[in-house]
């Protein structure tokens, strides 16, 4: 019986074979919906193409190089989608051609109105979105009486999520409202009513709702006196904006106790994590005051922004020994904000008992302060010798405002960070010509006298209270002497003699300058002085002009004093003008060996 023997192919020829189907199979994965590609991905659509056009060469027979009808289609919509970003042609498919909605949701992201205004000018079609929508809606100034304001952003809600800044006036403000110009619907339109108290709750009812729609808001001011209307209305409104970042509020009712209110707070703690800035203030006007306020409020609405860079907190001084300033304790124990880098109190005060001990606590605990500004009397004042606070406090304190037993306080606290505490401001100091100044001066003369650099007193009392300060820190580059409260001295404050008599000669005027040229000629980098006005008051600072005489005997003697001023002071440059509070200053300038003064307008 003949044998039959089987032939098998190579294994090698089989694996290549499976391995080459394997291959143009994959080359053939290409999804020809058309709808699977999105049209804003340039790059998904140039790879799917690439992919699409390597795997033409790898086709058998006639199909080599030839495209299907559905792959053609699919790589005609891949071009369309690829062209506007490679194209070497202009595309039609610009930014002035996109969907009305497409440009509106760019503009959106646009907050600043010089940056609308440019865009606005680049072309027609943008000045058609950006004004109607956008450029007269990002900033809102308005009375809570403006309900036509407010129906109009309830009833159009896409623009008021356009509003990024609110600002709440007082109804007896004198200040123009900034209000969008498309507002038709007046207020008898909307159920007006002559009765005041359903008056008020229209008009918190349409704020509140109003509000509640202005998603993307970013700034707030609240500074409504005049209506049973508080806060607590508008708040839990003001927690559903996330991208909140500044809160002012001007305001008697924040100070007042929760309890004594109808509305308390929602119980559910609610957290704006983007607020950085938050000032609250009383007003000057006695409506919505107390004889005992609180910051309960006030630490129960800080309690939502954990994130505070910026806090000031100020209660104006009331008329009458009857009204009390607010304790600060509770929020001095438990309010914590570890990104707190200015911090500013007006009118507070701490409980003898207490007050130093949570003083020092507290601002231990936030070690990136860098500007405080207290004016907390009961602590800070009488008790303000008892505060001793820890080691390394306020590493990185610029700036100090404060009273002159907590500012010695400050000096003394040793500081183990490289470089030593930057303090550099000293703000608010009163020397008193006693003993009790003793401490300030060796605590400057030792911790401050090659940081500090600008000095702003509050008071002085004695001529050698001044000489004292400038041999503690004579790299003084910025002093500021503020007012007088002894003229005891026998040397002259020399703005009271220049007004006093206007008439009298040139020699004692030279010499009252003199003797104050050279108190300040110890501070060799001495570049601005205030607090004493040396020149005498002219209507015209223009000698070619036509003047008086006397107007011109007294520019003579003004550049005989700045002469003076220079020649003991060679770094000085600003000084008083004659007019207080008219916000000029007097700027000394230097040609070779010629001085001349110059009135300039100050830069706030």
């Amino acid at each position: 019986m003949p044998t039959t023997r089987l032939r098998t192919r190579p294994t090698k020829s089989a694996s290549a074979s499976l391995a080459s189907k394997a291959t143009r199979k994959a080359l053939h994965a290409v999804d020809t919906n058309t709808a699977s590609y999105d049209r804003t991905d340039p790059f998904t659509a140039l790879n799917v193409l690439r992919k699409l056009i390597a795997s033409l060469p790898a086709r058998l027979g006639g199909c080599q190089f030839k495209l299907s009808p559905e792959e053609h289609r699919l790589s005609m919509h891949l071009l369309t989608i690829v062209e506007p970003f490679v194209g070497a042609s202009h595309s039609r498919r610009t930014l002035t051609r996109q969907p009305t909605e497409l440009l509106d949701a760019i503009v959106f992201h646009l907050d600043s109105k010089s940056d609308l205004l440019s865009l606005a000018l680049s072309c027609k079609r943008m000045h058609g979105v950006i004004f109607p929508r956008h450029y007269h809606y990002r900033t809102i100034r308005a009375k809570v009486s403006s309900l036509s304001v407010w129906n109009h952003l309830v009833v159009h809600r896409s623009l008021a999520r356009n509003v990024r800044v609110l600002e709440i006036l007082d109804e007896r403000t004198t200040e123009p409202e900034l209000l969008p110009p498309d507002i038709l619907t007046t207020d008898t339109d909307l159920e007006s009513s002559d009765d005041e108290l359903s008056m008020h709750v229209k008009q918190e009812r349409f704020l509140v709702s109003a509000l509640a729609r202005m998603t993307a808001l970013e700034s707030f001011t609240w500074s409504c006196n005049h209506s049973p209307i508080c806060i607590d209305c508008v708040w839990p409104s003001l927690l559903k904006c996330q991208s909140l970042n500044h809160v002012d509020i001007n305001d008697n009712l924040i100070f007042t106790d929760i309890d004594t209110v109808e509305k308390t707070p929602a119980k559910r703690q609610t957290l704006l994590p983007e607020v950085r800035t938050v000032a609250l203030k009383s007003t000057k006007h006695v409506y919505g005051s107390t004889k005992t306020p609180t910051l309960a409020r006030v630490s129960a609405m800080l309690h939502n922004c954990p994130n505070l860079e910026d806090l000031s907190i100020g209660y104006g001084q009331r008329r009458g020994g009857d009204f009390m300033s607010p304790i600060v304790d509770d929020l001095f124990m438990f309010g914590r904000w570890p990104q707190l880098r200015l911090l500013s109190l007006t009118q507070l005060w701490c409980t003898p008992h207490a007050g130093p001990d949570i003083t020092a606590t507290f601002l231990s605990a936030h070690v990136n302060l860098q500007v405080l500004h207290l004016d907390m009397s009961t602590t800070l004042g009488a008790a303000g010798a008892q505060i001793s606070l820890p080691p390394d406090s306020l590493p990185h304190l610029r700036e100090l405002k404060s009273s002159r037993d907590f500012a010695s306080a400050v000096l003394q606290c040793p500081c183990s960070v490289e470089g030593g505490r930057p303090l550099e401001i000293i703000k608010g100091v009163k020397l008193s010509g006693s003993g009790w100044d003793d401490k300030f001066f060796r605590s400057l003369a030792q911790f401050g006298s090659n940081v500090v650099k600008r000095i702003e007193l509050a008071g002085w009392s004695d001529v050698e209270d001044l000489r004292r300060l400038i041999e503690c820190i004579p790299k003084l580059v910025w002093l500021d002497i503020g007012t007088r409260t002894n003229n005891s001295n026998s040397m002259a404050y020399c703005s009271d003699v220049i007004q006093a008599n206007t008439n009298r000669n040139a020699s004692s005027l030279q010499t009252s300058v003199l003797e104050w040229a050279t108190l300040l000629a110890s501070l060799t980098g001495l570049a601005a002085f205030h607090g004493v006005r040396f020149f005498y008051e002219v209507t015209s600072t223009n000698p070619a002009g036509p003047i008086t005489i006397s107007e011109r005997s007294k520019l003579r003697k003004n550049e005989e004093i700045a002469s003076i001023l220079a020649w003991k002071c060679p770094k000085l440059r600003r000084l008083d003008h004659w007019e207080d509070g008219s916000g000029k200053v007097v700027v000394l300038l230097r040609d070779g060996d010629q001085v001349k003064y110059e009135v300039r307008r100050m830069k706030v």
